[in-house]
């Protein structure tokens, strides 16, 4: 299974590279699968790589739902707690 997250980008750096924040943890990746990507813009990053651009409302909702998740995985317990 593959995760790829929705990143927002706040810098470009030289050689098709930009700076990321994926929920305030900043990560350089490659921008060399996507064309046209500019500061503020939303991008899914799979190890390393902007896959594609995403809207900013899907990219919000999508990270509002990540998010959620991780809020109710912390809150059940699990089967093999004790």
């Amino acid at each position: 299974m593959c995760l790829a997250l929705p990143c927002r980008v706040v810098e470009l750096l030289p050689g098709e590279q930009a700076l990321v924040d994926i929920a305030g943890v900043g990560k350089q990746i490659s921008l060399a699968l996507v064309d046209d990507v500019a500061v503020g813009d939303y991008v899914i990053v799979h190890v390393g790589y902007a896959l594609t651009r995403l809207d900013r409302d899907e990219a919000e909702k999508t990270l509002a739902l990540f998010a959620e998740l991780g809020l109710a995985a912390a809150q059940e317990p699990t089967a093999w707690s004790v």
